[in-house]
């Protein structure tokens, strides 16, 4: 597992960070617009008027490009490939932890307790039976960042995943530019 978005971020393919920019762009962060605009403009040297008046694919476009957007915005493009086209990847996983959500999204009443061993595993198994091993080891890699402490358990599914074996193991929110971009879930 990585133990940065940043490092997730670079690991992923490009076509995944274009699916993520794509995503963040139909729905951008207030709190992180500008930190993506930023990006775009040192990467393409480009005057922040410009990057502004780009329309939102060449943005999306120029932003997958960028290795090193920083750890907030890193963190809530890969939420956005989650909460975009991988939804029913998110809802497959709680369904079969066992955890209450909505369309893949925890609800707000949910408690915030540490996912159990017993759940991660039920949940890695249905994710690896019904998807490629490397989206899912990006989707709990991601789930772990955002809250460490939660999806503990998720820690070592990591290799689980890689290995293709159910040994061990949401709601994906925005992550907020405090916390290093990291959002409870």
């Amino acid at each position: 597992m990585e133990n940065t978005a940043v490092r997730l971020w670079r690991r992923i393919g490009r076509e995944e960070r274009l699916a993520a920019a794509t995503n963040f762009f139909r729905e951008p962060s207030a709190e992180l617009v500008g930190s993506a605009l930023a990006a775009i403009v040192r990467a393409r040297h480009l005057r922040p008027q410009v990057a502004r008046t780009m329309s939102a694919g060449e943005q999306a476009r120029a932003l997958a490009s960028v290795l090193d957007p920083g750890e907030p915005l890193a963190a809530s493009l890969l939420v956005a490939l989650h909460i975009g086209d991988r939804r029913p990847m998110l809802a497959t996983f709680l369904d079969a932890a066992g955890i209450p959500h909505e369309d893949g999204l925890l609800k707000d009443d949910a408690p915030p307790e540490p996912l159990g061993e017993d759940a991660a595993r039920a949940g890695v198994k249905a994710l690896l039976a019904a998807y490629p091993a490397e989206q899912v080891q990006t989707y709990l890699n991601t789930l772990w960042l955002q809250d460490p402490q939660r999806w503990a358990a998720l820690e070592q599914s990591g290799q689980a995943s890689r290995d293709s074996s159910p040994t061990t193991a949401g709601r994906l929110s925005r992550p907020s530019a405090s916390r290093g971009g990291r959002s409870s879930q």
